[in-house]
């Protein structure tokens, strides 16, 4: 899979059957992310300027005609805006592929608490509480930005500005909840993840 072409500046999920199709998504709230069989990208957003703020929800089904192994690849860009995205599901099974081009801006990523993959990330990551406590133990971070396996969930992010990681709960189907997250911190609910070398015995909630 390639990455989006920067040069065409456009927000739309795009389908291409011999003609082209494409509509435009709002850039906040809510979208249902669909398998399009005609695109490399079962979503893909591109903005220069303006930020993005969306929850992109993962089907709980699979639809007609999609490939038992087909991961949902979706695909966010911009130049200047800020990014806040939110991956939410309800089926596990339902991997997907991120992929997230941003230039200099500030990124905030909500993963599912059940993802299960790799992250690729270029850039300044910070990590929740919440991210810590229930996603860090499922991951591991690459030096390259290779998608890895169909079965498994893959992020990669790449911006010179920061990158901000907190957990959307499967279970609440909501985002975490920062109090509660940090207070497992402090007490040692949760333990500390083999992958990273950062220091955990002090973390500052934002």
């Amino acid at each position: 899979m390639s990455t989006a072409d920067h040069s065409t500046i456009n927000s739309a999920c795009t389908s291409t059957s011999g003609k082209d199709q494409s509509y435009l998504l709002k850039l906040c709230g809510s979208h249902k992310v669909s398998y399009q069989p005609n695109s490399d990208w079962d979503c893909y957003v591109d903005d220069a300027q303006k930020p993005i703020d969306m929850d992109l929800i993962l089907p709980h089904y699979r639809a007609r005609y999609q490939p038992i192994n087909h991961r949902m690849n979706m695909f966010v860009g911009t130049e200047a805006g800020p990014v806040k995205l939110k991956i939410c599901r309800s089926f596990s099974r339902s991997k997907f592929y991120l992929e997230v081009q941003a230039s200099m801006s500030d990124v905030t990523l909500y993963l599912p608490s059940d993802f299960k993959g790799r992250i690729h990330h270029v850039g300044k990551a910070k990590f929740s509480s919440g991210f810590v406590n229930r996603v860090m133990q499922n991951v591991y971070f690459t030096d390259s930005d290779d998608e890895g396996s169909e079965s498994e969930d893959c992020v990669v992010v790449v911006t010179n500005g920061t990158i901000m990681f907190r957990m959307w709960d499967v279970q609440t189907c909501a985002p975490e909840n920062p109090q509660k997250e940090t207070f497992k911190r402090m007490f040692g609910c949760s333990k500390k993840a083999p992958e990273t070398t950062i220091d955990w015995d002090f973390l500052l909630e934002g």
